[in-house]
């Protein structure tokens, strides 16, 4: 049964988001929605949500249809709310009144502690907020629900829970997702739309073979057109020819035949549909530029603590050597970052137990991208931490999906994922030959979480990280050091710490 039948859907906002776009939402569907930053994913589900005008086409929906849309960041009149009070007034008055216990189950089921029950939103963390909105959503019993962003903020024992409650508690109610984490897409989606500006494809899979699927359209797409062009500079090359021969010989048919093979050429090139090509995101290249000692950084037997408090944990003797990609395993709070800055003032200062290799030039990016303090635009950053000079720089921000005019505005117009590439590109300028990343896929979409994904593996990169995004460890770490009742040991898999983590 069709409950949204979406036809020849259309978003033009300067330039159009997307356009003659065709997809019915049926019982069961759990569509993943997937395009890079700015290309109307949020756009789609507002208008999906009635909160966002169409250009062109129409919506239908199944008669009495309720729509839940849970966006990105806390509307501001439930700010001053509660958790509880801003989740109970989803409901009309009566039905508040008279039914309030349905707020209690929405929130057990969501696996959210009591004591957090009656805390100020504006006390929460992001990912309490998150999941605020998606009971907020739920508790009216929607027929559909649109979820922008749901994992945002979610460490991974949240998105586990997250990810239970959907193909349990909610395994009945269609979905539209927009995620970039692409675990999470394959976990919990059935159908997968890649939203384009043309030509949008949709695939009953999940987000990785959808993806292989998207690549194979893409791939052949690429053979047509190279076939077509191929085929029309055929015929001009013969038209030209025959208007030589037309011109010589003074005959008008051959001068004829001439004009009319041109015009096939033409009508082949304008017919003819170069392979899909989305760089409205940006670039992230990264260097390496190697490095001569056998270890880049040492510890001996390391004791981790509380800036100023009870210790973390302790790790033994270790190492990380040039070409190695560690990661860092541990749930919140059990102090990953703060490895992560020890290793930093060891760069600065004589640590008792941690040495860095003098060779070692040391590219940082932490989860509130700190490097990009103290500048005041994006060109600014870049003419100061490299001497390319400003025409360079300009290209620079462009590749990196920052255009000419926001390169003079503010840094903090930019958008998450503009700040994150900005981050990359300082990084890269500063040609260093080990990495410190804590959480650098933060507000990346997935083309730019495989930009830095193929960077780090393309240059054989030296990296100490920590991350949440299960892909992103799977395919960049080559080990893996764990946090174990307060001990840092090294493991062989990430795989047990995460299903553990992900047990909802």
């Amino acid at each position: 049964m069709t409950l949204i039948n979406l036809r020849n859907l259309g978003v033009t906002l300067g330039t159009p988001l997307f356009e003659n776009l065709n997809l019915t939402i049926d019982k069961g569907d759990r569509i993943g929605l997937v395009a890079s930053n700015g290309r109307g994913k949020s756009t789609l589900l507002a208008a999906m949500a009635g909160a966002h005008d169409t250009t062109t086409g129409e919506i239908t929906t199944a008669r009495g249809l309720r729509i839940s849309y849970v966006p990105q960041h806390v509307p501001e009149d439930l700010m001053p709310l509660s958790l509880y009070g801003a989740v109970l007034g989803a409901l009309d008055a009566e039905t508040a009144e008279m039914e309030s216990w349905r707020v209690d189950i929405v929130l057990e089921d969501l696996q959210v502690p009591t004591d957090y029950w009656q805390r100020p939103l504006t006390d929460l963390s992001g990912g309490w907020q998150r999941v605020t909105l998606l009971a907020h959503a739920w508790v009216s019993e929607p027929d559909v629900l649109l979820l922008d962003e749901p994992t945002n903020h979610l460490d991974l024992h949240r998105i586990g829970i997250l990810q239970h409650w959907i193909t349990t508690v909610a395994r009945s109610t269609p979905m539209m997702i927009i995620s970039h984490d692409r675990a999470f897409l394959d976990e919990i989606t059935n159908r997968t739309l890649f939203l384009r500006a043309e030509k949008s494809q949709i695939f009953p899979l999940p987000y990785t073979p959808a993806r292989d699927a998207l690549d194979e359209l893409d791939i052949a797409a690429a053979r047509q057109f190279e076939n077509e062009v191929s085929k029309a500079n055929q015929l001009r090359r013969q038209a030209a020819k025959l208007k030589n021969i037309g011109i010589n010989s003074g005959s008008d048919l051959l001068l004829k035949k001439n004009k009319q093979l041109k015009d096939r050429a033409e009508a082949m090139i304008q017919a003819a549909r170069p392979a899909h090509q989305d760089k409205s995101a940006g670039q992230i290249k990264l260097t390496n530029s190697g490095a001569h000692a056998k270890a880049l950084v040492s510890f001996d037997a390391t004791a981790i603590h509380v800036p100023g408090g009870d210790m973390l944990y302790s790790m033994q003797p270790s190492w990380i050597s040039p070409g190695d990609r560690v990661v860092v395993l541990g749930g919140n709070g059990t102090g990953k970052t703060q490895l992560l800055t020890r290793v930093m003032q060891a760069l600065h200062a004589d640590h008792p137990t941690i040495r860095v290799a003098p060779s070692a030039v040391t590219g940082v990016s932490d989860q509130a991208l700190s490097q990009l303090d103290g500048y005041k635009t994006p060109l600014d950053a870049v003419t100061s931490v490299s001497d390319i000079g400003d025409q360079n720089a300009h290209a620079q921000l462009a590749s990196a999906g920052i255009l000419f005019g926001m390169q003079d505005k503010s840094i903090s117009a930019l958008s998450g994922g503009q700040r994150s590439r900005l981050a990359m590109l300082l990084l890269r300028l500063a040609h260093p030959n080990f990495y410190i990343l804590d959480e650098p896929t933060n507000h990346l979409d997935i083309e730019g979480q495989e930009a830095l994904e193929h960077e780090l593996l393309t240059h054989d990169t030296t990296a100490l990280l920590v991350s949440h995004d299960r892909t992103f460890v799977r395919n960049v770490g080559t080990r893996f050091w764990q946090i174990v009742r307060k001990r840092l040991v090294e493991v062989d898999s990430p795989e047990p710490f995460f299903a553990e983590q992900m047990e909802g």
